[in-house]
């Protein structure tokens, strides 16, 4: 047992907390990123069939589909660019995780194994933080 231990110590100080946060910051803002990126023409121009799709299939019963295309397609952009930087990273995460949780329900409900991925490095930034490689840490907000 004393072997195991010594590697599974060598193993914990061989990676920082800080790189292991830094990998899940950015895993978990590609896809959101990724996501927002086919919504817009340009900058954040968003296309037409953006619009179709919040009409019809991405039906929300509490939101009407231009708003809530609009906000989707921002969030997708804000929040992880924010993750990437590790600024604000609990509060995007939580925001990440809440449409997470929408679109579980409401948009994609047999989506659960790729949401549970989702979920699992946002539910860690929202616990842990972002680590010691981030805004929120350099400018002591977290």
């Amino acid at each position: 047992m004393t072997a195991i231990r010594t590697l599974h110590d060598r193993l914990t100080r061989a990676v920082p907390e800080a790189a292991i946060a830094l990998l899940l910051r950015l895993g978990i803002a590609a896809p959101f990123l990724l996501s927002g990126r086919t919504k817009v023409e340009g900058v954040l121009t968003l296309t037409d069939t953006t619009f179709f799709l919040f009409q019809e299939d991405y039906r929300l019963p509490f939101l009407a589909p231009e708003p809530a295309a609009y906000l989707a397609t921002y969030a997708e952009h804000l929040f992880p660019i924010l993750i990437i930087l590790g600024l604000a990273t609990r509060l995007s995460a939580v925001a990440l995780l809440g449409m997470t949780i929408v679109i579980q329900i409401f948009v994609v409900p047999l989506g659960w194994p790729t949401h549970l991925l989702w979920a699992g490095p946002l539910v860690y930034l929202i616990a842990r933080g972002p680590g010691g490689w981030s805004l929120d840490r350099l400018l002591k907000l977290d």
